[in-house]
């Protein structure tokens, strides 16, 4: 399992928690950071023993994004390295968490700026602590929305809304965020990590196997035809009837008894 002083990984229960460890820079991204993350994601969607990840930021953010001093820096330096940051961290790094075979909790403990956000906007579930906060940063910048924003946010809010917030730049707080749809729950601060685990640890515990399928229709049902997605329901359903899993739920509910799931 690869570690970094940027990134603390920690596992238990069948969750992996991977905790964006820059407080003093409110966990902004540096190169070193993107990596680390991009490896840890990769190889939690490896793990066979990983079952569910936590995605949670150390200190007063979640993530404030691309860290700018570093993108400043190298720009000047005549360094080509932020011109494909994009290519080659943020959009592997979303891709990641949305074709994760498991399910990917954001708990956003502060702001969520940017590549931050939208690495929350990409997870399956959002879970705020009430102090959290939501910016799509990129106009502030002269830049647009990357990271696949521009696919994820309107998807949660609609494009009107994911335009107004896109484009006016507005900080949005907990409340508001649970009002847009942006986050499923939000919980006292000191709750946020408890909260978190005690979800991920159900999931966990569940027909993992069918939540890799049922995140791999939604997504698809995302961009396609209705007989499009219809076809991909069935073949999921097919080959969901013939798990290990389906037949333990099954006997499990005859018994009246809680099924076991293995994720097979």
């Amino acid at each position: 399992m690869t570690t970094s002083d940027v990134l603390l990984i920690a596992d238990a229960d069948g969750v992996r928690t991977l905790t964006l460890n820059r407080p003093q820079a409110y966990n902004s991204l540096t190169v070193e950071l993107k990596e680390a993350l991009l490896a840890a994601l990769r190889e939690a969607a490896d793990d066979k023993g990983v079952r569910a990840v936590v995605l949670t930021g150390s200190g007063k953010a979640f993530c404030a994004g691309q860290d700018l001093k570093e993108h400043v820096g190298l720009l000047q330096a005549g360094d080509p390295a932020p011109l494909h940051t994009v290519k080659e961290h943020y959009n592997p790094i979303v891709k990641t968490i949305v074709a994760m075979p498991k399910p990917v909790i954001a708990a956003v403990n502060g702001t969520a700026a940017g590549a931050g956000a939208a690495f929350a906007y990409a997870s399956d579930l959002r879970i705020a602590a009430e102090s959290s906060s939501f910016l799509m940063a990129f106009a502030n910048v002269g830049l647009g929305p990357d990271s696949g924003a521009s696919w994820t946010l309107q998807r949660l809010v609609g494009y009107g809304r994911a335009a107004e917030l896109m484009l006016l730049a507005r900080t949005v707080d907990a409340a508001e965020a649970l009002r847009l749809g942006l986050v499923g729950e939000v919980v006292p601060d000191e709750e946020l990590a408890a909260r978190a685990q005690k979800v991920a640890a159900k999931l966990a515990a569940g027909p993992t196997v069918a939540y890799a399928k049922i995140k791999g229709v939604l997504n698809l049902a995302a961009q396609s035809t209705f007989d499009e997605a219809l076809e991909a329901e069935d073949a999921a359903q097919t080959a969901l009837g013939a798990t290990a899993d389906h037949s333990e739920a099954v006997e499990a509910f005859v018994g009246k008894r809680k099924p076991d799931f293995q994720g097979k």
